[in-house]
């Protein structure tokens, strides 16, 4: 029995690397998007760190003026 040979044309084997290409390009959005948020989130919390600290001293100050 003769089986014959099954050729991709050079469409289906453009269209299956356009898919590949769009493939990385989403995911690679996807890490940069995910990294600037862990990025403004980390700013954040820092701030609020520096914050909390300066509020923290003051009342620390105020308590010990009373005393």
């Amino acid at each position: 029995m003769i089986t014959p040979k099954i050729r991709k044309s050079k469409f289906s084997k453009l269209k299956h690397q356009v898919k590949s290409n769009r493939y990385y390009i989403f995911w690679a959005i996807a890490t940069i998007s995910v990294v600037i948020g862990q990025i403004y989130v980390g700013t954040g919390y820092r701030q609020m760190s520096q914050e909390i600290k300066i509020l923290n001293q003051t009342i620390t100050t105020q308590i010990k003026e009373l005393f």
